[in-house]
């Protein structure tokens, strides 16, 4: 967990339940957690009950790598909610482990005119009550 409070955005917390309880609390761990498929052995995000690519009920949460790249990003300047902190990135990180691999998280740790689509960055958490969220910081080789 960082303590970089400048770059924070204001959280609307997710409701767990049975599916996406690994992804929101792995992070307790360390690990970002992402289901696969055991039957297909594709990564599956966001979680669900079964594989959308070979329709298997046999998937279960398991730790990647954290690494991966800025595929796209918008910078956000609008205070939509008292104490949102602004500017911020919401971006679509690339998971390396499979193409099309997707988390929708923010970027931090460098100034938001600094994010650029290809950057590669790493994982990090966020605890905010029960929920450690995923954000993601440029990588050494960028900073």
């Amino acid at each position: 967990m960082s303590g970089d409070t400048e770059t924070r955005a204001i959280r609307q917390l997710p409701l767990l339940d049975q599916e996406n309880r690994a992804f929101w609390t792995g992070g307790k761990d360390g690990a970002l957690l992402i289901q696969r498929c055991a039957a297909c052995r594709r990564y599956i995000h966001p979680p669900r009950p079964r594989c959308h690519c070979c329709g298997s009920a046999d998937v279960a949460s398991e730790a990647v790598s954290g690494q991966g790249v800025v595929k796209t990003f918008s910078v956000n300047v609008q205070q939509w909610m008292p104490g949102l902190r602004v500017p911020f990135v919401l971006a679509a990180v690339e998971l390396v482990e499979q193409d099309r691999l997707y988390v929708l998280t923010n970027i931090v740790g460098c100034p938001v005119d600094q994010v650029r689509a290809g950057m590669p960055v790493s994982v990090e958490f966020e605890q905010v009550e029960d929920v450690w969220v995923p954000l993601f910081h440029p990588t050494e080789q960028e900073a």
